[in-house]
């Protein structure tokens, strides 16, 4: 268990030194590297929470392909990965396991961490857990020095009236701790007549 704190250490400390914009990637090559990952994507939720942006690792992916636009509703394995806050693992028609773990802080979903491996052991399973919930973190910290993260965010065009009021809420919109759990909803007020 202490290699795997290590790895985790790691992935920390190369995103802190890292660009704020390249923090995904660095999280991505530290998965490669501990578990021979042949493929790593990071898909945010959009604000609405409609779709999901994909941002693949750099490795083997052209930067036109970079990105893709996956309809959340109706996703199956990402609904079901979001809604239970668990990672799932399925197998891939003989070409190994995909693992998907939620990336989530105090409750608030962030998005969705995709790994393609050869075999995802119970062990890996939980490191990949820890990941997530790590890369949750630095997103978190490295949203305020980059628009990357708020991008990822914006799929969905909303009104002046949307964005004014999401800028003057706070930034996550469900706060969990041992003491209580809150979770709300943004609707803007010109859409219910406020």
């Amino acid at each position: 268990m202490t290699s795997d704190r290590m790895g985790l250490a790691e992935v920390l400390a190369a995103a802190e030194n890292a660009a704020p914009v390249d923090s995904i990637d660095v999280v991505a090559r530290n998965l490669r590297a501990r578990f021979g990952a042949r493929y790593v994507s990071f898909l945010f939720v959009d604000m609405v929470g409609d779709r999901l942006l994909r941002v693949n690792d750099t490795v083997g992916t052209s930067a036109v392909h970079r990105t893709e636009r996956v309809p959340l509703a109706g996703s199956g394995i990402y609904d079901k990965v979001l809604r239970a806050q668990k990672p799932v693992r399925e197998e891939v028609g003989g070409l190994g396991q995909r693992v998907l773990a939620p990336v989530t802080n105090r409750g608030d979903t962030i998005g969705v961490l995709e790994l393609f491996l050869d075999m995802a052991t119970e062990s890996a399973m939980e490191q990949i857990e820890e990941a997530a919930h790590a890369l949750a973190y630095i997103i978190v910290t490295d949203r305020r020095f980059t628009d990357l993260y708020h991008w990822g965010n914006r799929t969905t065009t909303v009104s002046l009236a949307a964005e004014v009021q999401r800028q003057l809420l706070p930034s996550a919109p469900s706060c969990e701790a041992a003491e209580f759990a809150l979770a709300g909803a943004l609707v803007p007020a010109a859409d219910i007549a406020g």
